[in-house]
């Protein structure tokens, strides 16, 4: 029966987490992966330097690396913890189908006012326009 409880509050705590805006907004956004790895590295190469030095605490006050290594770490969570609060960035809207209207609206304008850029046009498609003169080669009935 206890194995069951467990697995229970095992699954309904993963649901929880993976249904979280805080946990998605983590899977998400990029720079706050980010921060959080920043803050994570230097917090661990601070601990890593006042651990392997053997001055304990005396070196968050001496070591000039150990409080540049907090300092970014401070520096990163706090970043992350604003871009928590500020919410989603919003996503930049590409309005192509709008770009093209607009060009092809305005294409329309140019061609129906100039009959300059409509003969370069049709030039351009069909080729240029061969002009010759005719003449006809049978006499003209006599009267």
């Amino acid at each position: 029966m206890a194995a069951r409880t467990k697995k229970a509050k095992k699954a309904a705590t993963a649901a929880a987490a993976t249904t979280s805006p805080w946990v998605q907004r983590l899977v998400d956004d990029e720079d706050l992966r980010d921060n959080f790895r920043v803050a994570f590295e230097a917090a661990k190469d601070a601990y890593e330097r006042v651990a392997s030095d053997g001055k304990g605490p005396k070196a968050l006050v001496e070591d000039k690396k150990v409080q540049k290594d907090l300092n970014k770490a401070a520096g990163a969570l706090k970043d992350a913890g604003t871009a928590l609060k500020q919410g989603p960035k919003p996503k930049k809207k590409k309005h192509l189908g709008r770009k093209l209207l607009f060009l092809a609206v305005g294409a329309a304008i140019a061609l129906a006012v100039s009959e300059d850029l409509r003969t370069k046009v049709l030039d351009a498609l069909f080729g240029k326009e061969e002009e010759f003169e005719y003449t006809s080669t049978t006499a003209p009935p006599s009267a």
